[in-house]
C-alpha cells in the first residue's frame, strides 16, 4: 500500500492508496500521519519518519464501471480540522486516481495504481 506524506504547519499528513475489496473500488485515504520508530541508523527503513494514521477522509473510486461516481466518506467523530492546502492536495491525488481508473477501463487494461 503506497502512501505519500506532506507537512503543513508542523503537522504531517498522509495519503494512502489501496484497493478496498468489499467496495470494489480504489480507496484514497487522508490521515494525520503518526510518528514512526526510526530504529537503528543502519536500518534501511530508518528514513521513514511518519506512517499513515486512521483515515479522516476517503474517496472510493470504482474501477469496474466508469458510470459509477466516486464517493467521499468522512471518518471524523472527533471533528478533525483539515487545512485547505492539505485538502486540495488530497483531492488532487483522488482526481488523479479517478483518471487512472477511467483510462485503464477504456483501454481494457487490468487496474493498477498509477
Amino acid at each position: 500500500m503506497p502512501w505519500e506524506l506532506r507537512e503543513h504547519a508542523g503537522r504531517h499528513y498522509a495519503v494512502l492508496f489501496h484497493y478496498a475489496l468489499p467496495d470494489d473500488a480504489w480507496s484514497v485515504e487522508l490521515s494525520e500521519a503518526r510518528p514512526a520508530s526510526t530504529g537503528r541508523p543502519e536500518d534501511p527503513d530508518a528514513a521513514v519518519t511518519h506512517l499513515p494514521g486512521a483515515p479522516v477522509l476517503a474517496v472510493l473510486v470504482p474501477n469496474e464501471d466508469p458510470e459509477l461516481e466516486p464517493t467521499v466518506r468522512i471518518f471524523s467523530p472527533e471533528g478533525h480540522v483539515v487545512p485547505y492546502g492539505i485538502l486540495r492536495w488530497f483531492m488532487e491525488q483522488a482526481a488523479d486516481q479517478v483518471e487512472r481508473c477511467r483510462v485503464a477501463f477504456e483501454q481494457g487494461e487490468p487496474d493498477e495504481l498509477g
